[in-house]
This record gives structure tokens, sequence and C-alpha cells, in this order.
């Protein structure tokens, strides 16, 4: 169900270079065309795939939210790597997107800007481990399946630098993401780095197994978000200020108690999975309001911010290699969008 992969290598052909402006402003419209307060005949395309924070769109989809609103969007469904590659071939007007795979979109040379946070994982990214391996310090000189580069890449290297060891003290294995579980039964492997469902398969493949490290130790660590052409966000402000605010109630519905049930139905009917078992998913995504996202888009180091965590992401991207090249990271992110909102 739930899938986030990395960008392909293809697209890192040409490194994005940002001004010397070190915040991202958006581009004012260089046609003279004035904004518009109307529904636009075309409609804002949207690319979203199967993520619990991303997936809850559905509820403003299947509510009619969107068009009470007065905005014209239609959302695509894709596979989480299909999406970032149709938004960097501007395909599509906007994707739903870690912060860290924005700055990969970035690296290669598409100006995608984050407006808004959806969420941050609080438990859908773990470390699963075998029996007898009961913290990050018992994996010294073990070995430990992950696919290099990617989310969960990012989040053992946490847990290592939180328990005071280095990448070289355990010896790392690489694997497809969903072909860890099995992998995990190897005689060989002591724990493996995976988000979820993946990481309940790995519990169910190997008894006795458990997660000793999760995001929820690192609120912030993986922030899921909406980034939206500069271009095009340039020539919708207006547009893009209503799609927030429905956000807004979107996670309102959610946390209400008398209407969660609801949109837990509606998100695990999008992806074909029973809406109890889905609750667990719910349960590990920490879902951020438009007040929320007002916080998270106050400027500082720390993983609070959504600044922070993308100057922790952009450096563990340089160290392993996932680009070459240091870019602007405040270039990539905005908080015009959010701030703008009473």
């Amino acid at each position: 169900m739930i899938k986030k992969a990395g960008l392909s290598i293809s697209i890192l052909g040409a490194i994005f270079l940002a001004g010397c402006d070190n915040s991202a402003k958006i581009p004012e419209p260089n046609n003279g065309a004035k904004e518009s307060t109307t529904v636009s005949t075309k409609p804002i395309t949207i690319g979203y795939s199967d993520y619990p924070g991303w997936v809850a769109w559905q509820v403003a989809i299947e509510k009619g939210w969107l068009k009470e609103a007065g905005v014209n969007v239609d959302f695509k469904w894709f596979d989480y790597s299909s999406s970032l590659n149709a938004f960097s071939a501007k395909q599509i007007d906007a994707v739903t997107v870690t912060n860290g795979d924005n700055l990969v979109i970035g690296a290669g040379g598409m100006r995608g800007v984050i407006i808004m946070a959806t969420d941050y994982s609080a438990g859908n990214d773990a470390i699963v481990a075998k029996p007898g391996i009961n913290s990050i310090q018992d994996l010294k000189g073990k070995t430990v399946a992950l696919e290099k580069g990617l989310v969960d890449h990012l989040l053992f290297n946490t847990a290592l630098a939180d328990a005071k060891l280095s990448p070289s003290d355990v010896k790392i294995t690489n694997a497809v993401t969903n072909e860890l579980p099995q992998v995990f039964t190897s005689q060989d492997v002591s724990a493996v780095a995976v988000w979820q469902p993946v990481a309940n398969q790995a519990l169910k493949n190997v008894t006795g197994s458990k997660i000793i490290y999760s995001s929820a130790e690192k609120p912030g660590l993986i922030y899921d978000t909406v980034s939206v052409n500069a271009e095009h966000l340039a020539q919708h402000k207006e547009e893009w200020k209503k799609i927030v605010k429905v956000w807004d109630k979107v996670v309102s519905y959610i946390n209400d108690p008398k209407t969660h049930d609801d949109a837990v139905r509606i998100m695990a009917n999008r992806v074909g999975v029973d809406p109890k078992q889905y609750e667990q998913f719910i349960s590990g995504t920490h879902f951020l309001s438009v007040a929320d996202n007002k916080n998270v888009f106050k400027k500082s180091e720390g993983l609070e911010s959504i600044y922070g965590s993308s100057y922790y992401v952009n450096k563990f991207n340089l160290d392993f290699n996932i680009y070459e090249k240091d870019i602007n990271v405040d270039s990539l992110i905005t908080d015009e969008i959010v701030n703008s909102i009473e």
C-alpha cells in the first residue's frame, strides 16, 4: 500500500542552481495577466499517491469541497515514482512529495516550491530487528538491509547518529524495498529499514521480530508536502490559497471523533484496504492543519521547521551522493501561501 520511492537518477543530469536570494519568492506573472478569482476552465492538476497524508485528499474530492471552494482541481492518481517523473516533465502542475525528494527534483533542474506540509511521519517508517536485537546499539557489527538513498536510509542513518554509531559500524545490504521482508528472513540480516505496510510484512516473516526505532522518535525528519511548479504558482496564488484552506477542512474531518471513521473509510477504500487495518497507518501519520503549518514554516535549524528538516536531508543527500552539488534549499520552500490564510 504505502509506497515512497526515490527519483530516477536519469533526471539528475542538470543540477538546479538557485539565485543569490536565499528565500523562496513566488515569481510574479510575466505575461501581464491578472489573477482570476473565478474558477478556471482549465483544472489545476495535482499528482497524488499511496501515503495516508496524501490519500487524505480523497476526502475533499469525494465531499466536493474543492468545487465548493470555487477551485477547479484534477487529482491524478500515480505510483509515487511516476508522479515525480510527471512533475519533473511538467505534465502536472503540482505533486505530493517528501521534502527530501523535492530537493532531488530541484537538483534535477525542476523548481518545485513546497507551499504546505500535509503531515510528518510519526511511526510509519521503522527499523525492524530480529529477536535478540533490542536497540540500535545492538546492531554494531551486524548486517542491515535497506534501499540505499531512500527515506528509510535517512531514518537509519539518523538512528545510528542517535546511538553514537557511524555507518561504518554496520554492514549495509542494498535491496528493493518491496523485497526487504523476504531479505529479512536471510540468516545474515539482523534488521531492515522499511516503511509501512512493508514493515508489517517483515514482522510477520520473522517470528519474534520487533520495531526498535521509528520515525515517531524523530518528529519532522520526514515531512510530506505539496510542491507546486514555481511558474504555475505565480499565476494561481489565489487558487492555491483556496486549496490549502480545503486541506484544513480535511484535517479537521480526520481529527473529529464524529467524522473520523468516515474519513478512514474513504481513504481505505481509495487504496483497497480494510478500514480497521488502515487505522494503524493513520496513527503513524501526524496530520498538519493550517495553524500547524504556520509553525512548521517558521525558519529554524531544528526538525520542527520544514527548513531545518530540509537542511538536514540536503546534507544526507550530499553525503550519500544522491546529488553532487549543494542546492539552495530555501529557494524550494515558501511560507507565503500558509501565512496569507487567516
